[in-house]
């Protein structure tokens, strides 16, 4: 890859991992409610996640999507289903403290794993392969991929968690509190919006990266 490739998948990663989404949403109801400190395995989970993701869509689980598109209809909706409930656990959630075990964050397998049912993931994990992994250098680009995606997404979730820890002086009564969880519960679901109900006449056509050496090929529907 060269230095200006680098660079242009630097801001690609900065701007996805950065931008509001539903990791970036339940950091920051996490860092209101628990802390910074207790959602640092939170913030890791999701770096570890989407390296391993990148590494996978590189290394050939595209084309299992493309073999099989009924696949990823499954994954979209099971992954709505999840991240409604996960939704409905932020909006009922009361008020914590670090000192109160009886509430616990997100742990960092949980983080990882929710990856796999995030539909922001998945397009950005896909996006960053077929756009900039360059023609028979799979092998060695995609874990240079997957190990920048970790270093940029990393400092943004953390951004996310902090800002979110800012705010707890903000939600120190009950109602204030519930307001904002409520509200960081809304935006959970709307950030499903693209995903689920997008309009499928205007869906791109599937794209296809094949590596040199041995090709493997990727698709995405959408």
């Amino acid at each position: 890859m060269t230095p200006q490739l680098i660079l242009a998948f630097v801001l690609f990663a900065f701007a996805t991992a950065g931008t509001p989404g539903p990791n970036n949403m339940m950091l920051l109801a996490s860092g209101a409610n628990f802390g910074f400190r207790r959602t640092i395995l939170h913030i890791l989970g999701i770096s570890l996640g989407l390296g391993v993701m990148v590494l996978a869509m590189g290394f050939g689980l595209g084309g299992v999507f493309k073999a099989w598109p009924v696949l990823h209809e499954i994954l979209r909706w099971a992954g709505a289903a999840y991240m409604l409930w996960l939704a409905w656990k932020i909006g009922t959630a009361r008020g914590v403290s670090d000192r109160d075990a009886g509430s616990r964050p997100m742990g960092f397998w949980a983080a990882a794993a929710f990856q796999w049912v995030n539909p922001k993931a998945w397009a950005m994990a896909l996006g960053a392969v077929t756009t900039y992994a360059p023609e028979g250098g799979g092998a060695m680009v995609v874990p240079l991929l997957a190990g920048l995606f970790m270093l940029v997404g990393a400092p943004c979730s953390a951004a996310w968690a902090g800002f979110g820890m800012a705010l707890r002086r903000f939600l120190d009564r009950p109602a204030i509190l519930r307001t904002f969880n409520v509200t960081m519960a809304v935006l959970l679901v709307v950030s499903l919006y693209p995903t689920l109900f997008r309009d499928h006449a205007s869906k791109a056509a599937p794209r296809d990266l094949a590596f040199a050496a041995k090709p493997l090929v990727f698709g995405w529907r959408g």
